[in-house]
């Protein structure tokens, strides 16, 4: 029987965001802008009412859109 070994794969280095969790971006935006100042950069409920960490990691796991505007904004605000 043979044995299954692990890829190990290169670092993706033209992706900023590899290895990344989503949460850990909700935090550091909700860290340094808050709640209110996010739903001003970005327009969606889940910041504007009654906003939180697990209920906006929800929404944006189901929601592409929402989540590539979070994740640009997660950029923009580290450089």
């Amino acid at each position: 029987m043979e044995k299954k070994t692990k890829k190990i794969s290169k670092p993706q280095a033209n992706n900023p965001l590899h290895g990344v969790k989503l949460a850990d971006i909700l935090e550091y935006l909700v860290k340094v802008y808050g709640w209110e100042q996010m739903a001003k950069e970005i327009n969606i409920n889940c910041f504007k009412k009654d906003p939180s960490i697990k209920s906006s990691l929800k929404f944006l796991r189901r929601t592409e859109w929402a989540r590539a505007k979070v994740e640009a904004f997660y950029l923009k605000s580290i450089r």
